[in-house]
């Protein structure tokens, strides 16, 4: 039930949901000087979460930079950064495919001796197929030996992510150091969970960067998409933050 509700709440606090629900209220308000409140507050909205520079210099202040050790015995890939791709009937990568890829560079530079994926199956409807499973036959096809695999596909989630990776790890080498790979903007909340399960010292590679650390002048005065998707990434992030800190 918990994982159901979690879902619908990642839904309402996207920016325009409220927004639409803004407009929608503003129509079916009588109250002149009302509805003009609301469509002020809709267009503010709309102004602060479509605007690339607002949103570039929040996320580059939230996100971390990279650690400063040299190798580690497993590095942990969070999954989220790939999808099935029922036409052919394999991996497909999506906005967070970076994960996949930086962990490959660390692997094949030597960064890191072994690879644990570290995803099964969040889909509310169809369970069918584990991210864990098809990210382990991309690897080997592009000639990733299985000796530096590990795998656990059971996870939905971060908490889950933590819990059976960080289990994983202890049978195969109690005292590994380890490096955890995963989108820049949610590092912050995976330290949190992860601090539950580990008390030793874990590190953490940031990917796929939404913060920018250079502006152009379309990101001060042309609404972007790609904005209110990172807002939506960050939002998550936070709400996840506040519940966790409750646990």
């Amino acid at each position: 039930m918990i994982f159901v509700l979690s879902k619908i709440l990642l839904f309402l606090i996207k920016p325009i949901v409220w927004i639409i629900a803004l407009l929608i209220t503003a129509l079916s308000i009588k109250t002149e000087n009302t509805r003009k409140k609301l469509l002020a507050s809709a267009l503010v909205l709309l102004f602060l979460f479509s605007n690339g520079f607002i949103f570039g210099k929040i996320a580059l202040w939230y996100e971390p930079r990279y650690p400063t050790e040299n190798q580690y015995d497993v590095g942990i890939l969070l999954g989220g950064f790939s999808a099935h791709n029922k036409r052919n009937n394999s991996i497909q990568f999506e906005d967070s495919g970076d994960r996949l890829f930086q962990t490959i560079k660390l692997y094949k530079t030597g960064k890191i001796g072994k690879i644990l994926i570290s995803s099964g199956n969040a889909n509310l409807i169809d369970k069918s197929v584990k991210e864990a499973d098809l990210a382990v036959t991309y690897l080997k096809q592009i000639g990733i030996p299985d000796t530096a695999i590990l795998v656990e596909n059971q996870s939905r989630n971060t908490l889950e992510n933590a819990e059976y990776s960080l289990k994983l790890i202890e049978k195969y080498k109690s005292n590994a150091s380890i490096l955890i790979i995963t989108s820049a903007w949610h590092i912050p909340r995976t330290k949190l969970i992860f601090s539950r399960f580990s008390k030793k010292q874990l590190d953490y590679y940031p990917t796929d960067f939404e913060g920018k650390t250079t502006f152009d002048l379309g990101d001060f005065i042309i609404p972007s998409a790609s904005a209110f998707a990172g807002w939506e990434k960050i939002l998550k992030e936070w709400a996840g933050l506040a519940v966790d800190g409750f646990r």
